[in-house]
């Protein structure tokens, strides 16, 4: 799952990235999930270097909340999806966002910048950051145990996908640490800030 962070400021990067996935693709390694949000210029971009890699008119394009959830349910059936590329794109800012939170529950990984998706509870693939600040996203990820450090650059990407679809140790190390970061409140955030807003509005 690559979503597209704030502004789409990330569109070189992303695009370079899944220009380097070809060879993934083509060898049936790997699905993408690709979130334009509410990103015209992204989408745009995701479609031309689809085009550019032999994917012209080869991928799905689901642009409803309603098309979202139909694809992640078919998904939880263990099925898989219609094409090997499916791209998310929205008018609308709110499904762009639910888009990326809906479909971690069927991504094995999530590529982004080390934004506040940073603390999702999924395998992730750090990549370069937009703001200075997020470089400790990614560093607290990868102290957490699920995910990697920050990939600055694309050769990084590379090595970091061989790790993840060659062999099942990097995705199988960060699943446990998932597991063992749950039972341990990790991930509970926004649950204890809703806690302690309802108990002191009491």
């Amino acid at each position: 799952l690559i979503p597209v962070g704030g502004a789409g400021a990330q569109r070189k990067f992303i695009v370079q990235f899944v220009r380097s996935l070809k060879p993934l693709i083509d060898s049936n390694k790997v699905q993408l999930f690709l979130n334009a949000g509410d990103h015209k210029h992204m989408k745009a971009a995701f479609k031309s270097v689809l085009s550019e890699i032999g994917l012209d008119d080869k991928y799905d394009n689901v642009n409803t909340t309603q098309g979202v959830h139909a694809f992640r349910e078919n998904l939880l059936k263990g099925n898989e999806p219609n094409a090997q590329v499916t791209l998310f794109s929205f008018d609308d800012y709110f499904p762009a966002v639910a888009t990326t939170d809906i479909l971690s529950r069927v991504s094995d990984i999530l590529a982004c910048k080390p934004s506040e998706l940073a603390f999702y509870p999924v395998p992730k693939l750090m990549i370069r950051r937009v703001g200075d600040h997020e470089q400790y996203s990614a560093l607290r990820a990868a102290e957490l145990g699920d995910g990697t450090l920050e990939a600055r650059e694309i050769e990084d990407c590379v090595k970091y996908m061989d790790l993840f679809v060659n062999g099942p140790h990097l995705l199988e190390q960060m699943n446990n640490s998932i597991i063992k970061n749950n039972t341990e409140g990790v991930y509970d955030g926004c649950k204890n800030a809703v806690k302690i807003a309802l108990e002191r509005a009491a």
